[in-house]
């Protein structure tokens, strides 16, 4: 890791970092990018050629159930595989742990592109499926649980703000990618019909590229990236923790985990509420142009890359405490009524204030998503690191991951479409209560170094 001499001016922008810094920020945003390109595959490719893999005769209600299903079961395999790995990557180092998880997802990427439908072996496609989006889900909890702490123990405390955000871009930018492979692949191939050339073999490529990918990254890390210095000397020292688990549940590391949990909580109602759930409600429920509804979120994705990049950095300013208490508060004040304006303007059809109103809600609700790898890395020691990194960001992903099923029940209270409304309350109240439960730690260190 870089040392900051004393009486030196602190780095604030990447191309200050040494090379190895510079490998591993790099790393870790292409697997935070790869990651969140296999989780949308489903929402984005797969929606299309769904009756690929399905009997037919189902009804919509049923269709989207299988749809919101494929979905939940990767995300529920995340936090399992965030356990197992952060685990490991604590005793056995990051780098390794993160190259196993990377060929893991990437393989079943693969396999899935691979997959043969329902009128080849039956019911069985659609088995297969779920199971590998299932095992995919747990290989997927191992890639941030070491990349992501592999990247931030290499770079500067003046600069975690800034490089927590940047890493953070890669999520949108991958629903942006993914979205913009299947809108060119959906304009020059028929799609609709179970005989159509993007329902047979067109839905492949999004998968195909995505595995593909995911083996260039494994190379990379196998070259070009260093084990964290870090974790190496916990090594050297003999303070690297035996069991990881048992410790991050206990002690201060304990009380760090509860917090983050129900900080994440918060933060993922609102993801789930603006970037899982509003893409088929506007295309399915509220009937719009499904084209149009593409460029209107990959506008709103773009500046929602560019807010992690400037709220990450303002969090180094201001504090990551307070930058994610204000951003509670801006998520209830503001997320809530641009989202009702957004299905306002869905419901007369106008895309220019679709986009504008979805693009706002969505910063506001989910913009200081752009601190999460700086602040969950500061907030435990290197000793358990990746395992409450891994806990802390994907377990509290359990509970709203089952927005869909709360969705349904809130809509015998009220319109299906407004539902998302009470997610983003719920969510954007737990994320005020998680970061003042929380301190800061914009001027934690990392190592003697600092």
């Amino acid at each position: 890791m870089m040392s900051t001499t004393t009486g030196s001016a602190p780095k604030t922008r990447i191309r200050d970092l040494d090379p190895s810094a510079k490998r591993k920020v790099r790393a870790a945003w292409y697997g935070m990018w790869l990651d969140l390109y296999d989780i949308y595959l489903p929402i984005v490719a797969l929606t299309p050629a769904m009756m690929y893999f399905e009997p037919e005769g189902l009804s919509v209600a049923e269709r989207l159930l299988i749809n919101n299903f494929v979905f939940v079961l990767t995300l529920i395999g995340r936090p399992l595989g965030s356990i197992m790995f952060g685990v490991l990557a604590d005793r056995f180092g990051r780098k390794r742990i993160t190259e196993i998880s990377v060929v893991g997802f990437s393989a079943c990427t693969l396999l899935i592109g691979a997959l043969p439908g329902y009128a080849t072996i039956g019911i069985a496609a659609l088995v297969l499926l779920l199971a590998l989006r299932a095992i995919g889900g747990v290989f997927m909890g191992g890639e941030y649980t070491g990349a992501n702490p592999l990247a931030m123990e290499a770079t500067p405390r003046s600069m975690r703000g800034l490089v927590g955000g940047v890493i953070q871009s890669g999520y949108p930018l991958a629903y942006v990618s993914v979205s913009a492979l299947v809108a060119v692949l959906l304009l020059v191939l028929p799609s609709g019909g179970l005989g159509d050339a993007y329902t047979t073999w067109g839905w492949r490529i999004p998968f195909i590229v995505g595995g593909v990918l995911g083996f260039v990254f494994f190379v990379h890390l196998r070259r070009g990236v260093e084990e964290s210095q870090v974790w190496k000397e916990s090594v050297r020292s003999k303070t690297k923790e035996k069991s990881p688990l048992r410790a991050v549940f206990v002690g201060e590391s304990g009380k760090a985990l509860a917090q983050t949990l129900l900080l994440m909580t918060g933060l993922w109602f609102g993801v789930q509420a603006l970037t899982a759930a509003t893409p088929t409600l506007l295309m399915n429920v509220l009937e719009m142009d499904s084209q149009q509804v593409t460029v209107a979120l990959l506008i709103a994705n773009l500046i929602l890359a560019a807010s992690y990049v400037l709220l990450g950095r303002l969090g180094q300013r201001v504090g990551r405490k307070r930058l994610l208490l204000w951003g509670g508060v801006v998520a209830l004040v503001v997320g809530t009524p641009f989202y009702y304006l957004m299905v306002q303007s869905a419901t007369s059809l106008n895309i220019v204030l679709v986009t504008i109103t979805a693009t706002v809600a969505l910063v506001a609700v989910v913009g200081v998503f752009g601190l999460v790898p700086t602040y969950l890395t500061e907030r435990f020691p290197a000793e358990v690191r990746s395992t409450g990194y891994g806990i802390g960001y994907s377990l509290a992903l359990v509970i709203p991951s089952g927005y869909g099923y709360y969705m349904n029940w809130l809509s015998g209270f009220m319109p299906f479409e407004y539902t998302p409304l009470v997610l983003i309350v719920l969510g954007g109240v737990l994320t005020v209560i998680g970061a003042t439960m929380g301190p800061d730690t914009r001027h934690v260190r990392m190592n003697d170094e600092e």
